[in-house]
């Protein structure tokens, strides 16, 4: 992957998730945050836990590099700072999204094809940037699927968001 990949890859991301941001709008407040029994439990839940993972991927590779076996602490601290209760509204949950993705679209317009190469420690595995901000879309793309699935179940409209969508839609 080069840095016009991870460019790609990460504006689908964005676009990706306003649709499901303007999807989700048309919720009341309560089936919001509704549990179904999903892998996270109600829309909100799984939103929050989409913007948690690229927030905390974006703050393992912004900050010093732990050991893998120091990952698992990060995360749980990571995660603790990310309850759904504390994002309440579709409101809440977008304005802390705009500012990780600020965040991330910063981070990544400062890579260089050098930086994408660096590896970072997963456990026992070294796993290089590029495939790491890959992963990161991988996760957002599954757990937006999941987002779909609790739309249709509230009875509401799912909203496409595959990336052949969004090369059609870039080229109008």
């Amino acid at each position: 992957m080069n840095n016009e990949d991870v460019q790609l890859l990460l504006e689908y991301d964005r676009w990706a998730n306003q649709r499901v941001f303007q999807a989700a709008s048309v919720l009341s407040a309560e089936e919001f945050s509704r549990n179904m029994g999903g892998s996270y439990g109600s829309v909100r839940d799984t939103l929050v836990h989409i913007i948690a993972g690229e927030a905390g991927w974006l703050t393992y590779w912004k900050g010093p590099t732990v050991s893998g076996e120091r990952l698992n602490e990060f995360w749980r601290r990571h995660n603790a700072d990310f309850r759904a209760e504390q994002f309440p509204t579709l409101s809440e949950v977008r304005t802390k999204w705009a500012a990780v993705e600020k965040e991330l679209r910063e981070f990544v317009d400062g890579l260089t094809e050098e930086s994408l190469g660096k590896l970072f420690p997963i456990r026992a595995a070294q796993i290089s940037l590029a495939h790491l901000l890959q992963h990161l879309a991988n996760h957002s793309t599954y757990h937006r699927g999941q987002v779909a699935l609790l739309m249709r179940q509230l009875g509401h409209a799912a909203v496409e968001t595959d990336f052949a969508e969004f090369l059609m839609a870039r080229q109008g």
